[in-house]
């Protein structure tokens, strides 16, 4: 048996105006983009902004469904979308925002498993880090490729 250790680098930023422009940007249409969401079961707006490696920008937003599993988180609509109608354009930055009740949350709301694997897929697919940027009120964490937040992915599957 041997120990090993696992870290982690990402950038923290205490407001929206210490980012980039560019960043600036996706965090803003990102909130934007909460107003498509869905929700009137859980009252968790999430929205989602995807900005392809060409520069287009991509929205999304959560859907639910009295079927709880047959909704649909923001992260997979917006990465869905982009893969059926951009499917040679790799992804480069998603940034989200959740909101409880039509107020951003002060932490960032973090994705799910599914989304986090369904990120892997889209980074593996074309060879490209996914970044992802969390939005919260009281901070925004910035991570450099999906690595950082699912490092053990699932790629038994071999996909050449």
């Amino acid at each position: 048996m041997s120990k090993k250790r696992f870290s982690i680098d990402y950038e923290e930023f205490a407001s929206v105006q210490e980012m980039s422009p560019e960043d600036q940007q996706l965090v803003a249409l990102a909130i934007e983009a909460q107003k498509g969401s869905y929700s009137p079961y859980s009252h968790f707006q999430v929205g989602a902004a995807l900005r392809l490696e060409d520069g287009t920008i991509i929205k999304g937003a959560n859907q639910e469904n009295a079927a709880y599993p047959s909704g649909l988180c923001a992260e997979r609509v917006v990465l869905f979308y982009a893969g059926a109608n951009y499917p040679d354009v790799a992804a480069d930055t998603l940034a989200i925002a959740g909101s409880d009740k039509g107020v951003l949350c002060e932490s960032p709301a973090s994705p799910c498993g599914a989304c986090r694997q369904v990120m892997a897929e889209t980074q593996k697919r074309h060879r490209h880090p996914l970044k992802t940027i969390w939005v919260g009120s009281k901070r925004i964490r910035k991570f450099y490729s999906v690595d950082d937040i699912l490092p053990f992915i699932f790629d038994s599957l071999k996909v050449e």
